[in-house]
């Protein structure tokens, strides 16, 4: 044994480099978030790129090809789809259900090239281009069409819910989790991750989101939500945002991979921060739209 290697980082250093890296992570986001589309529109490009390519790295590693370059194109095509009408970079055909047109016209392109040639990987191809798709870019459009739901103004406080939840589900999971948690939530796919951090995740974004709410709406940044309402949402986006992680966590176990890449220390990569927001901004949306928000 080398007694002269360095020692590695301690626990107390790792703790310190992870919250480090997501204090500045969940700064950037806000003031993106602040900022509106001038910088959202090329974040979200950016990063559904940097995910896709992390997604196709880890199909490589079972032997499947996606689409890379079809998955970008279809990324930008899906911004102006996932912009309201009205707005300069909307979708220029009116009335016609954007994202479902090209959700349909990437699904025909696959099939179309899986005729034109031929491989013994063509089915699986197909399957997980098109999983690619409506887990990266479709799903993470969401963050723009809440960022203008149900207008540019009002649409920061309808983008920061969903936020909040999802970083409050995330650090109170991971709090509750390191220093109570007992219980494994889900062994097989996530072995850190317990039930009592899965509750206090939930617990601490319905504390932060209805303070968030009522703060702003008396601030007169916001609506006024309804306590009870802004309590059901954080709770259900929070839970889901959690099946998120976890369903990143089955595609990474299946892909035999530990991280999705290296983006923030102690973090992962890019799939690694957004996989709850993937799951968790779709959900926002539907429920905004039954409260008849947006």
């Amino acid at each position: 044994m080398d007694s002269d290697a360095p020692p590695g980082p301690s626990p107390l250093r790792k703790v310190g480099v992870r919250v480090a890296s997501a204090l500045t992570a969940f700064l950037t986001a806000l003031f993106v978030l602040w900022a509106g589309m001038p910088l959202l529109a090329p974040v979200f490009l950016a990063l559904s790129g940097v995910a896709i390519f992390e997604y196709a790295a880890m199909m490589r590693l079972r032997g499947v090809r996606v689409p890379r370059t079809g998955l970008v194109v279809m990324t930008v095509l899906t911004l102006p789809a996932a912009v309201p009408a009205g707005h300069p970079l909307a979708w220029p055909y009116g009335g016609m259900p954007a994202r479902e047109v090209l959700l349909m016209g990437f699904l025909l392109a696959l099939l179309a090239g899986a005729i034109r040639s031929p491989r013994r990987d063509a089915l699986p191809g197909i399957a997980y281009g098109l999983l690619g798709y409506l887990w990266i870019p479709y799903a993470f459009s969401y963050v723009l069409t809440l960022r203008l739901s149900p207008d540019p103004y009002v649409g920061m406080a309808t983008l920061l819910f969903p936020v909040l939840a999802i970083v409050a589900s995330d650090v109170g999971g991971w709090a509750v989790g390191s220093t109570l948690g007992r219980r494994p939530l889900a062994p097989v796919l996530s072995p850190d991750k317990t039930i009592e951090g899965a509750l206090g995740g939930v617990a601490l974004a319905a504390l932060v989101v209805p303070l968030a709410a009522w703060g702003l709406a008396t601030a007169g940044l916001g609506p006024t939500l309804h306590p009870l309402a802004a309590l059901a949402f954080a709770m259900l986006v929070a839970a889901v945002a959690m099946l998120g992680d976890l369903f990143e966590s089955l595609i990474k176990r299946w892909a035999g991979v530990k991280d999705a890449g290296v983006f923030l220390p102690g973090h992962g990569g890019v799939l690694d921060r957004l996989d709850s927001h993937l799951f968790g901004l779709p959900a926002a949306f539907l429920l905004y739209q039954l409260i008849g928000w947006v």
